[in-house]
């Protein structure tokens, strides 16, 4: 079997937070006096670090200041969905799949790692990720490779024998650009929108790791 690697994304591949996240942006934006449409979250927020989105909406600001306003929304996030938390699903056994193989396995999410703990510790999945990477990890956001070629780089392993999990097309683009497989994970995109992914799902059941490698390589 070819040597290989899966990266996961966080939020709307291990979990389908998009929604929570949505409510919780609102309500955020709302209290600074911002009403954002859609169509303005999916390009100007999603697959974006906070240090970017923060200063694309408020605009320049101190380091402190931008870390407090980004732990004040994900406060909000987490409050909204904790009640719910829940994998995405089939992702467990998916999990469980790669491990039998001895498949590595990562995530490099935009993410602030307040939220990484709390997912993992949600959805008692931490043992599957030795490897995490999160929006502290790196300078550039998504659609930038960085978060993924570092990614690959701590698992050792070349970007172009990685497989990718992606749900935002700022995180498709990420991982194109650093040179991976990308599939595509429909929470927060159509099938067709993710159309330029080597394979797009709607959630990990019945999903068998090496006919997946097969597959792509």
């Amino acid at each position: 079997m070819k040597t290989v690697a899966v990266i996961f994304d966080m939020d709307g591949v291990i979990v389908d937070t998009n929604p929570y996240h949505k409510i919780s942006l609102k309500q955020f934006c709302e209290r600074y006096g911002y009403n954002l449409s859609d169509e303005e979250l999916v390009h100007r927020i999603y697959g974006r670090t906070n240090n970017e989105w923060i200063r694309n909406l408020f605009g320049p600001l101190p380091k402190e200041r931008i870390l407090e306003l980004g732990e004040e929304k994900e406060a909000l996030f987490r409050e909204i969905y904790k009640p719910v938390i829940n994998p995405l699903a089939g992702l467990e056994n998916f999990l469980k799949k790669l491990e039998a193989h001895h498949i590595p396995t990562a995530i490099g999410t935009s993410a602030p790692r307040s939220n990484v703990d709390f997912v993992l510790t949600g959805t008692n999945l931490t043992k599957y990720f030795p490897v995490i990477l999160d929006q502290s990890d790196v300078e550039h956001g998504k659609p930038h490779p960085e978060i993924y070629l570092k990614t690959a780089d701590r698992l050792k392993i070349a970007p172009q024998q990685c497989i990718v999990f992606e749900d935002s097309l700022s995180g498709v683009e990420s991982a194109q650009r650093a040179g991976a497989k990308v599939i595509g994970v429909t929470t927060t995109h159509t099938h067709q929108e993710l159309g330029h992914t080597n394979h797009s799902i709607e959630d990990f059941q019945h999903l068998d790791p090496l006919k997946l490698i097969e597959q792509l390589f």
